[in-house]
Protein backbone atom coordinates (compact mmCIF):
# COMPACT_ATOMS: atom_id res chain seq x y z
CA UNK A 1 0.00 0.00 0.00
CA UNK A 2 1.19 3.36 -0.85
CA UNK A 3 2.52 5.69 2.07
CA UNK A 4 -0.47 6.48 4.53
CA UNK A 5 -0.37 10.22 3.95
CA UNK A 6 1.14 10.25 0.78
CA UNK A 7 4.40 11.30 -0.77
CA UNK A 8 6.21 14.10 -2.38
CA UNK A 9 9.65 15.75 -1.95
CA UNK A 10 10.74 19.05 -0.67
CA UNK A 11 12.77 21.69 -2.40
CA UNK A 12 14.69 24.87 -0.12
CA UNK A 13 18.31 25.95 1.64
CA UNK A 14 19.63 24.07 4.45
CA UNK A 15 18.66 26.08 7.66
CA UNK A 16 19.67 23.38 9.97
CA UNK A 17 20.95 20.52 10.87
CA UNK A 18 21.79 18.10 13.82
CA UNK A 19 21.69 14.04 14.66
CA UNK A 20 19.60 12.52 17.08
CA UNK A 21 21.47 11.84 20.58
CA UNK A 22 23.16 9.04 20.85
CA UNK A 23 21.16 5.91 23.08
CA UNK A 24 22.96 4.17 25.99
CA UNK A 25 24.80 1.93 22.87
CA UNK A 26 25.85 4.88 20.71
CA UNK A 27 23.13 4.52 18.21
CA UNK A 28 21.59 7.26 15.96
CA UNK A 29 18.50 7.16 14.92
CA UNK A 30 17.90 10.10 12.62
CA UNK A 31 19.85 12.89 10.58
CA UNK A 32 18.05 16.07 10.94
CA UNK A 33 17.78 18.21 8.21
CA UNK A 34 15.80 21.29 8.67
CA UNK A 35 14.84 22.55 4.50
CA UNK A 36 13.62 26.35 4.27
CA UNK A 37 11.32 26.73 2.00
CA UNK A 38 8.51 29.69 1.44
CA UNK A 39 5.98 28.50 3.52
CA UNK A 40 8.43 28.00 6.50
CA UNK A 41 11.13 25.57 7.95
CA UNK A 42 10.69 21.76 6.38
CA UNK A 43 11.96 19.40 9.14
CA UNK A 44 13.62 16.04 7.24
CA UNK A 45 14.37 13.54 9.61
CA UNK A 46 16.67 11.00 7.61
CA UNK A 47 15.87 7.63 9.36
CA UNK A 48 19.32 5.10 10.23
CA UNK A 49 18.04 3.33 12.53
CA UNK A 50 20.08 0.11 12.93
CA UNK A 51 17.63 -1.98 14.41
CA UNK A 52 19.72 -3.19 17.09
CA UNK A 53 22.01 -4.96 14.46
CA UNK A 54 26.04 -3.71 14.25
CA UNK A 55 25.12 -3.66 10.35
CA UNK A 56 21.55 -2.65 9.88
CA UNK A 57 21.75 0.53 7.63
CA UNK A 58 22.77 0.23 4.44
CA UNK A 59 23.33 3.55 2.04
CA UNK A 60 25.42 4.52 -0.76
CA UNK A 61 25.99 8.31 -2.44
CA UNK A 62 25.28 8.54 -6.48
CA UNK A 63 26.15 10.95 -8.05
CA UNK A 64 23.34 12.29 -10.74
CA UNK A 65 23.84 13.95 -14.12
CA UNK A 66 22.63 17.03 -14.17
CA UNK A 67 20.67 16.39 -16.99
CA UNK A 68 19.06 13.92 -15.83
CA UNK A 69 17.61 16.15 -13.00
CA UNK A 70 16.44 19.64 -15.03
CA UNK A 71 13.03 19.12 -14.49
CA UNK A 72 13.71 18.28 -10.51
CA UNK A 73 15.92 21.40 -10.26
CA UNK A 74 13.32 24.19 -12.34
CA UNK A 75 10.65 22.79 -9.51
CA UNK A 76 10.52 25.83 -7.41
CA UNK A 77 11.11 25.91 -3.16
CA UNK A 78 8.75 24.10 -1.07
CA UNK A 79 6.53 20.82 -0.88
CA UNK A 80 5.64 18.81 -3.79
CA UNK A 81 3.41 15.96 -4.00
CA UNK A 82 4.25 13.42 -6.37
CA UNK A 83 2.05 10.28 -7.70
CA UNK A 84 3.70 7.20 -7.00
CA UNK A 85 4.43 7.22 -10.51
CA UNK A 86 7.75 6.80 -13.14
CA UNK A 87 6.81 9.58 -14.82
CA UNK A 88 6.23 12.00 -11.87
CA UNK A 89 9.43 12.39 -10.45
CA UNK A 90 8.79 9.77 -7.86
CA UNK A 91 11.90 7.94 -6.46
CA UNK A 92 12.63 3.84 -6.56
CA UNK A 93 15.94 2.47 -5.82
CA UNK A 94 15.85 -0.62 -8.15
CA UNK A 95 13.72 0.92 -10.65
CA UNK A 96 14.18 4.91 -11.40
CA UNK A 97 16.94 5.04 -14.30
CA UNK A 98 18.27 8.52 -12.58
CA UNK A 99 19.49 6.74 -9.72
CA UNK A 100 21.47 4.69 -11.82
CA UNK A 101 23.96 6.48 -14.08
CA UNK A 102 25.85 4.92 -16.84
CA UNK A 103 29.32 5.57 -14.94
CA UNK A 104 31.45 3.51 -16.98
CA UNK A 105 34.99 2.40 -15.98
CA UNK A 106 37.72 0.88 -17.86
CA UNK A 107 38.63 -2.46 -16.74
CA UNK A 108 41.19 -4.97 -18.16
CA UNK A 109 40.93 -8.99 -18.63
CA UNK A 110 43.01 -11.96 -19.89
CA UNK A 111 41.25 -14.52 -21.63
CA UNK A 112 42.91 -18.09 -21.93
CA UNK A 113 45.63 -17.48 -24.52
CA UNK A 114 46.80 -14.33 -22.07
CA UNK A 115 45.83 -11.82 -24.30
CA UNK A 116 45.13 -8.51 -22.76
CA UNK A 117 41.37 -7.42 -23.53
CA UNK A 118 40.62 -4.09 -22.52
CA UNK A 119 37.00 -2.96 -22.60
CA UNK A 120 34.13 -0.56 -20.57
CA UNK A 121 31.58 -2.05 -17.66
CA UNK A 122 28.64 -0.48 -16.15
CA UNK A 123 28.99 0.02 -12.73
CA UNK A 124 27.11 1.61 -9.89
CA UNK A 125 28.48 2.06 -6.64
CA UNK A 126 27.77 -0.85 -3.92
CA UNK A 127 25.95 -0.69 -0.88
CA UNK A 128 27.61 0.35 2.49
CA UNK A 129 26.77 -2.05 5.59
CA UNK A 130 26.84 -0.71 8.76
CA UNK A 131 26.07 2.08 11.77
CA UNK A 132 23.89 4.93 11.82
CA UNK A 133 26.96 6.73 12.88
CA UNK A 134 28.52 5.93 9.55
CA UNK A 135 25.89 6.54 7.69
CA UNK A 136 25.46 9.94 8.80
CA UNK A 137 29.19 10.76 8.37
CA UNK A 138 28.90 10.08 4.97
CA UNK A 139 25.36 11.89 4.73
CA UNK A 140 27.07 14.78 6.14
CA UNK A 141 29.98 15.13 3.98
CA UNK A 142 27.07 16.15 1.10
CA UNK A 143 25.56 18.18 3.29
CA UNK A 144 28.01 20.58 3.67
CA UNK A 145 28.80 20.55 0.42
CA UNK A 146 25.22 21.69 -0.52
CA UNK A 147 23.38 25.01 -1.52
CA UNK A 148 20.15 23.41 -2.41
CA UNK A 149 18.42 20.60 -1.42
CA UNK A 150 15.36 18.00 -2.23
CA UNK A 151 14.06 15.80 0.07
CA UNK A 152 11.86 13.01 -1.07
CA UNK A 153 9.45 11.03 1.98
CA UNK A 154 5.67 10.86 3.47
CA UNK A 155 4.85 14.87 4.18
CA UNK A 156 4.13 14.51 8.65
CA UNK A 157 0.40 14.48 9.09
CA UNK A 158 0.68 17.37 11.52
CA UNK A 159 3.09 20.37 10.80
CA UNK A 160 6.02 20.82 8.18
CA UNK A 161 8.33 17.96 7.85
CA UNK A 162 8.55 14.84 5.79
CA UNK A 163 10.04 11.23 7.51
CA UNK A 164 9.88 8.09 5.69
CA UNK A 165 13.34 9.22 4.30
CA UNK A 166 14.80 6.13 3.02
CA UNK A 167 13.82 3.03 0.83
CA UNK A 168 9.90 2.17 1.23
CA UNK A 169 9.58 -0.88 -0.08
CA UNK A 170 11.54 -4.51 0.28
CA UNK A 171 9.85 -4.91 3.82
CA UNK A 172 9.59 -8.63 5.21
CA UNK A 173 5.73 -9.70 4.47
CA UNK A 174 4.95 -10.15 8.46
CA UNK A 175 7.75 -7.68 10.13
CA UNK A 176 5.31 -5.22 10.97
CA UNK A 177 6.31 -2.14 8.37
CA UNK A 178 5.24 -4.28 5.11
CA UNK A 179 1.89 -2.39 4.92
CA UNK A 180 3.62 0.40 3.40
CA UNK A 181 5.58 -1.20 0.72
CA UNK A 182 4.94 0.16 -2.51
CA UNK A 183 6.90 0.98 -5.51
CA UNK A 184 7.65 4.64 -6.81
CA UNK A 185 7.87 6.04 -3.59
CA UNK A 186 10.99 5.64 -2.05
CA UNK A 187 12.26 8.62 0.37
CA UNK A 188 15.94 10.02 -0.46
CA UNK A 189 18.50 13.18 -0.07
CA UNK A 190 19.49 14.38 -2.79
CA UNK A 191 22.32 17.79 -2.30
CA UNK A 192 22.79 20.36 -5.57
CA UNK A 193 26.51 22.00 -5.18
CA UNK A 194 27.50 25.38 -5.79
CA UNK A 195 28.66 24.41 -8.89
CA UNK A 196 26.21 22.36 -10.42
CA UNK A 197 26.72 19.13 -8.96
CA UNK A 198 24.22 16.52 -7.52
CA UNK A 199 24.72 13.79 -4.79
CA UNK A 200 22.12 11.44 -3.50
CA UNK A 201 22.31 9.67 -0.36
CA UNK A 202 19.93 6.62 -0.63
CA UNK A 203 19.27 4.39 2.56
CA UNK A 204 17.50 1.68 3.73
CA UNK A 205 17.47 -1.19 6.48
CA UNK A 206 19.57 -4.38 6.19
CA UNK A 207 16.20 -6.02 6.52
CA UNK A 208 14.78 -4.66 3.16
CA UNK A 209 14.98 -6.80 -0.19
CA UNK A 210 16.83 -4.36 -3.01
CA UNK A 211 14.73 -6.57 -5.18
CA UNK A 212 10.72 -6.19 -5.45
CA UNK A 213 7.81 -7.16 -7.24
CA UNK A 214 5.34 -4.74 -8.82
CA UNK A 215 3.60 -4.49 -5.34
CA UNK A 216 6.82 -3.21 -3.47
CA UNK A 217 7.21 -6.67 -2.08
CA UNK A 218 10.25 -8.69 -1.59
CA UNK A 219 11.27 -11.24 -3.94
Amino acid sequence: MPLANGYGVVIGTKHDYYRDPPDNFGRYYHGNLVVHAPLGNYHCAIDVDPKSMPDGIQWRIVTLRAADVAALKARPDGWHPLASTPASGAMDYPRSPVLHPPIMIYTVRYDSCLSRLLGWIRWNPPWNSGTGFQALTDLEGILNQGVRFYVFGEPFDTGLGVHNVHQNQGDPVGGGHDAENAIWQDGATIAETSDGRFFAFLNKFKTQAFRTDDLGRPV
